[in-house]
């Protein structure tokens, strides 16, 4: 059976176990698949990049609020009722 991954870097468990730092090193700052029996059992995420996949996500949560309020009916109003 084969599986999608969805890294360019790869670890086994027990690499990791050995030197977790120079794991996460080895990915150069992009998320480290770690294979268990050759198949994807997590994914290694450095901090830089988990931030910025959360500002990406919460950025995408604002638009679809921003898009849901922008097909609401407008109120038209004067200066003098507000």
């Amino acid at each position: 059976m084969s599986n999608l991954i969805y890294a360019t870097v790869t670890a086994s468990v027990s690499e990791l176990k050995k030197n977790p730092m120079g794991t996460v090193a080895a990915g150069e700052g992009q998320t480290v698949a770690i294979l268990n029996r050759n198949a994807p059992a997590f994914y290694c995420v450095p901090a830089g990049a988990y931030e910025a996949l959360m500002d990406r996500l919460e950025d995408m949560e604002l638009n679809a609020i921003a898009d849901a309020r922008a097909a609401e009916p407008l109120v038209r109003l004067t200066i003098d009722e507000l």
